[in-house]
């Protein structure tokens, strides 16, 4: 209890400190620096993608505007660095749209299991009015978002055997994403879900601590998980995206012309991003197919019956009942 409300402090303080020296700094420069904390590798494509945001803000404002990347969860968990947002201590991260669901609830619909048809509906969704409002639901929270990323397919993986039907979950100790909707899709499967922080995964896993977790591919490889996890079954429950947010704090303090420029930057990042996804999923499957993992392309039907429920539990809320039935007519 003790750790980590003395973690979480640190992690505030160092924030608010960092955010003091960057204003002071750009006081001298004439510059607005902005912050951006994530918790991905710097391999992962999400972070190549920010990188190329970070490069085009640049040409666009003339150096008037920067970003300065911490990869890594240097500053924090995703749940922490979007606190650090809300009190204005750094600028802007990239978060799961679950984890974003805890502060703004709106974001719950995209963790609707089976929602989504597949990738093109998935964006042709979060890239049509639906996006555009989904994305300015978390302002009256402090969090303005400004672009989804591909996040792709989560799916479950596991040590000992492989998930090719619902009932192989019973009994089994699943990771989740510390998000309502994860634990209960989990639940609802007939497996026992787990939530943790995924830095903590890989050695929950070694331990048995919990049997298995679920993902997409990218971070499947980039967490090394398949090291200890040799069972990937593709049910693809969710299509759960990533967001870009900026704190409404520091985008407030914008002119005009530098938030076009970042919506710009932003957007056109977005294009990259999604190349790089494909590319590397590609290059992930062969690295885990001489890794000797083995797949499974179960029937997803199953799966999507035994979710039903909370699809039905959302449609009772009026407003929710809206989105979702906009989605599905897409």
């Amino acid at each position: 209890m003790y750790t980590i409300v003395f973690k979480r402090i640190r992690n505030l303080t160092i924030g608010a400190c960092t955010f003091l020296l960057l204003n002071a700094c750009a006081l001298e420069s004439n510059t607005k620096v902005m912050y951006f904390a994530h918790s991905l590798p710097i391999t992962h494509p999400v972070h190549r993608a920010i990188l190329d945001m970070k490069e085009s803000l640049v040409q666009k404002s003339d150096g008037q505007l920067q970003i300065k990347v911490f990869p890594d969860g240097q500053l924090g968990t995703e749940r922490e660095v979007l606190e650090l947002l809300q009190i204005g201590s750094i600028s802007m991260t990239k978060v799961s749209a679950a984890s974003l669901s805890n502060f703004a609830p709106d974001y719950q619909v995209t963790s609707i299991p089976y929602l989504f048809r597949d990738r093109e509906h998935l964006f042709k969704v979060l890239e049509g009015e639906i996006g555009k409002e989904l994305l300015l639901s978390s302002t009256e929270y402090l969090l303005r978002g400004l672009c989804f990323y591909d996040a792709g397919a989560r799916s479950f993986y596991a040590k000992k055997n492989q998930i090719g039907s619902p009932e192989d979950l019973n009994g089994m100790k699943i990771r989740t994403m510390n998000d309502q909707m994860s634990v209960d899709m989990v639940n609802t499967l007939g497996g026992s879900a787990t939530p943790m922080a995924y830095g903590e995964l890989y050695t929950a896993l070694q331990q048995n601590v919990v049997d298995g977790a679920e993902n997409n591919i990218p971070s499947f490889v980039t967490s090394n998980h398949y090291e200890v996890c040799k069972y990937y079954t593709f049910d693809e429950h969710t299509m759960v995206p990533d967001v870009v947010v900026i704190g409404t704090r520091f985008w407030d303090t914008l002119n005009e012309n530098e938030k076009i420029w970042l919506q710009e930057a932003a957007d056109e990042s977005v294009v990259k991003q999604k190349q790089y996804w494909e590319e590397t999923v590609a290059e992930n499957m062969k690295v885990l197919k001489q890794a000797q993992v083995q797949f499974l392309y179960p029937d997803k039907s199953e799966f999507s019956k035994m979710t039903t429920p909370l699809l039905e539990r959302m449609m009772r809320d009026e407003k929710m009942k809206t989105v979702i039935e906009k989605i599905r007519s897409e």
